[in-house]
Order: C-alpha cells, then structure tokens, then sequence
C-alpha cells in the first residue's frame, strides 16, 4: 500500500492530540451579561491569596485565611463561633485495620509546603472550569431510605442515568447514624467527557445528603484523573468540594480535589492503594465533621445549620460503592465501574472493594453512639 509521504506527518499529529488530549472539548461563547455573570463568580469563588500553591497535576490552590473561606458565604454563617483550632467531640472509632502499604493520606496531603497556620487550602478556580460546570448532571439522589410507612422507593426523574453497586441499610425512616466509614481502593480508567465514575460514602436523610470518596470526572475537573471529592445536598442546593457554601476547612493541608498519584493495578497483590474516610455527627454541637486516614485526620465539617432534614436530627441511611453517570447520547457506552473491568474472581487484588464498613447507631436505651463494623 502506497503512502502519500506528505500526509504522513499531519496525520500522525492528529492522532497524537487525539489519544493525549486529556481535558474536555468545546470552546462556548458567552454574551456580554454572562461573562459578566462569570467574573462576578469568580470573584466569589476565588478569595484573596496569603500564599498560592501549584501541585504537580498544575492544579494552583490558594492558602486563604481561614475567615475568608467559601463556606462563611453562607446566609446561617454570617454569625459563626468559628475559629481554626476547632476540634470535634467524637465518639471512639475503632480503627479500620491496615490494607495496604501505600500511604494515601499523604499523597492528597501538602507534605513540605502546608499553607500557614491560620490559613485553609481552597482550589483556584478558573472561567473554564465554571462554563464546564454548567453541564453537570442533576445529582445522584436515588434514596434507598422509605419515604412513607409503606416502604415506598422514590427515584427522581433523570435517575436511569445513573448506575449503582452498592450496600446500604436497612430501610427504617426509623433509623438513627451518627456516622459511618470505610476504606475503599482506587482505580483509574477511562470514561467519555460526560461520563461520571465513582466510589462514595454516603450518609442521607432525606433530600439532605453528604459524600466522600473519589471520583473520574472530566466535566467537573476537565480531566480524567481520579480525585478525592466531597459533596452535600442541603434540600434544593447541591455542590462540590467548596464550589458553593457549605463544607468548612479547619486543616491547613489536606487538598480538596486533589488527584491520586497512586492508584491500584490489577492483580498486584502486594500494593493495592486505598482510601479510608469516615463522616461523624460531633457529639457536642450537632455538626458533621470528616475525618480521613488511618490515624482519623480531621478535615474540615459541614455545620449542621446549613441542612434541613439533618439539623439537630441523625441520619437514615448509609450508603457504600460505586456509582456511575451516563448521558442518555452515550447509552451505547456505559461509564465503567469500580476497576473498569468485569470481574473474574473476588479478591483485592483484582477487584475494586469497599472494605471495613461502620456506622455509628444511636442505641436508645444507652443514650450514646454505638461503633457498629
């Protein structure tokens, strides 16, 4: 077969672009009012720097003081007691046995160069990251909690989109968590620029919510790196991370967003990275703090004030695995799960797992937390 020589080299150049481009297409352009809209929330997002940060994936985080935080934008957090050597009142959490030799804690952690002492990282946001994010989907919100006495499961219109393997409790509106955790593994593979995939814990009741876990979203983050993410759903308001007002930083060098350098490959079975985070309801003041690593690190906490159902209330239902997104556009090619693989035996070392999972269940008649693995 006979090669036009001069095709050669513009051909191979687009494939290059095609199987290295890593960031999500398009160029949209914006009216004269919606650029404007635009900066103005920029300038809300992005508060003045102390000092700014690049990671290695080129991510820049700005080390802003601690009072200037995202979260104090909040209408119930105008008048807070808020101060940045907060501790939480937590129960006793067993400590979730070690499963790997990989420290993951310190790989979404600043090692060398944390932000001041009285200072938060908060990831700088960009104009693309915002006109990206305008193409999230609706939230995953499919609860397995009943709605009624009668048991009756309501998923929201828009929700055969999303596909879940996950555990959850049993269904109770009765039921009172005060928290859970787990340790999960992280994996990485390829999704389309409107797929979704992801591995959370998630506590709930009803349309109040809170995530944590990883992620692969190109829509969100306009990569396909595997993230450490937070989300909360407080009735209609719904974000990521600190993209709205919400969750507060009180630890000067955990990095919200921040990708996983390692991640699990299959059939290793010495090195399987993993994850391990809890959520738990302060038994002082109510609020719910997050809490990551073995050694129960303390992040940051989302102030009960800012929900509906879960004000001054415990949870219902706790939910672990896997979810992921597909747009109706794409159904000819589901986002993958998990490893991204189909499994071919149950074990660590090839498939993706939840491991070690807790609740904290209020026993009535002791009037405390009780840690449940």
């Amino acid at each position: 077969m006979l090669i036009n020589q001069r095709n050669v080299l513009p051909t191979l150049l687009v494939l290059y672009l095609l199987f290295n481009y890593d960031g999500v297409q398009g160029e949209i352009k914006l009216s004269e009012q919606e650029e404007l809209a635009l900066e103005k929330q920029l300038k809300l997002l992005n508060k003045p720097a102390v000092k700014t940060i690049k990671t290695k994936w080129g991510d820049t985080y700005d080390c802003v003081d601690f009072y200037k935080q995202p979260a104090f934008d909040h209408p119930l957090l105008k008048n807070h007691n808020f101060h940045p050597k907060m501790k939480p009142t937590l129960p006793t959490i067993k400590h979730i046995s070690k499963n790997s030799t990989v420290d993951i804690f310190s790989k979404i952690s600043l090692e060398k160069n944390n932000c001041p002492s009285g200072t938060v990282p908060i990831k700088k946001i960009t104009r693309d990251d915002l006109i990206r994010q305008r193409n999230m989907p609706s939230p995953e919100d499919f609860a397995y909690e009943p709605q009624s006495e009668t048991n009756k499961v309501v998923e929201p219109t828009g929700g055969y989109n999303y596909k879940r393997a996950i555990v959850h409790t049993p269904k109770n509106h009765k039921n009172k968590f005060g928290g859970a955790g787990m340790a999960a593994s992280l994996w990485s593979h390829y999704v389309f620029d409107k797929q979704q995939s992801v591995c959370r814990l998630k506590i709930q009741k009803g349309q109040d919510s809170m995530q944590v876990g990883w992620r692969i979203d190109p829509t969100l983050y306009g990569d396909r790196k595997t993230r450490f993410f937070i989300h909360f759903q407080a009735g209609n308001t719904h974000c990521f991370n600190t993209l709205c007002p919400g969750f507060l930083l009180v630890n000067n060098n955990i990095l919200l967003d921040n990708a996983f350098a390692n991640v699990s490959r299959r059939g290793n079975h010495e090195q399987q990275p993993e994850i391990v985070v809890y959520i738990v309801r302060d038994l002082a003041n109510e609020h719910w703090w997050l809490l990551l690593g073995e050694k129960q690190v303390v992040v940051g906490f989302w102030p009960n004030w800012i929900f509906t159902a879960l004000a001054n209330d415990f949870a219902t239902n706790v939910e672990w695995g896997g979810v992921t997104y597909t747009p109706p556009e794409d159904f000819e090619h589901y986002a993958p799960m998990g490893s991204g693989m189909i499994p071919v035996r149950i074990a660590p070392a090839h498939d993706a797992y939840c491991r070690a999972l807790m609740i904290f269940h209020i026993m009535y008649f002791m009037g405390e937390l009780i840690c449940q693995g």
